[in-house]
């Protein structure tokens, strides 16, 4: 096999990076070492080193590429990742292991007037705060598959994936989900009416949003994706891409996630 390693240059240094590659290649196996996206191909397997940031940038071009990652946290909480960085040898055994367990984690396509983005994490729909502007909830109303599902009144709505349920959603007032269902879920954030409630639905429905007035700011995975009001068209779907977690197994998932929200 032919692994990569990704590090990110503000979290691990190089010569871990390295060292794990020396490792591999006293193995039998070829290694290949980047620290920018970009670079990222050329690799059956891909071990990334850095944070939950990192996972989700490092993500999506996995995702195109059909690579299987393996995240080892160098960040701070490490949802994403597999083992922690004292744990750097124990990575190698799994990541090389041709028959090890696999997560197979669903992407939100997400259309905006006809540009499409995808997020593996969560779509964010924010009321922008800044001086001069009013400071006041916004109404956000939501038709799943063409029916009228509900309207919040809330600074802002998220939309998260299975993975994303575990920190946006959760943070807001949703539900953990585990991260291979085939569930999609609305959370309000900061809700000023009861009636504002998270929403379950099925990840293979469309969801369409009717905007305010004046425009909200969307953020994909944290990133600037543009902004949106009454004139435009949003809607959120099941992406046709995944990305492929490699994992000790669906149960030390539940424990690793224990530990980090205690």
């Amino acid at each position: 096999m032919k692994i990569g390693i990704f590090y990110n240059r503000d979290q691990a240094d190089v010569a871990v990076a390295e060292d794990l590659a020396a490792e591999i290649r006293a193995q039998g196996h070829a290694a290949l070492v980047f620290s920018n996206t970009e670079e990222i191909g050329g690799v059956d397997r891909l071990v990334v080193l850095g944070g939950d940031g990192t996972m989700l940038r490092v993500a999506k071009r996995a995702s195109a590429l059909e690579i299987p990652i393996l995240g080892v946290n160098f960040g701070t909480l490490g949802f994403l990742t597999e083992f922690e960085k004292e744990e750097c040898s124990a990575a190698l055994p799994l990541v090389l292991n041709e028959n090890c367990a696999r997560i197979e984690r669903s992407m939100l396509e997400v259309e905006l007037n006809g540009r499409t983005f995808d997020c593996l994490n969560e779509l964010a729909l924010l009321h922008p705060v800044s001086p001069g502007r009013e400071n006041k909830v916004v109404r956000i109303s939501v038709t799943i598959d063409g029916s009228h599902a509900g309207e919040f009144v809330a600074d802002g709505l998220i939309v998260a994936t299975p993975t994303g349920s575990t920190a946006y959603s959760l943070s807001a007032g949703g539900s953990i989900m585990t991260p291979d269902c085939a569930t999609f879920q609305l959370t309000p954030v900061c809700a000023f009416s009861m009636r504002s409630r998270p929403i379950a639905y099925s990840d293979k429905s469309e969801l369409c949003f009717s905007l305010p007035q004046g425009a909200l700011i969307l953020y994909g995975d944290g990133v600037y994706l543009g902004e949106a009001g009454a004139d435009d068209r949003l809607a959120v779907r099941r992406s046709a891409r995944s990305v492929t977690f490699l994992t000790r197994g669906l149960g030390e998932y539940f424990r690793r996630l224990t530990q980090k929200i205690n």
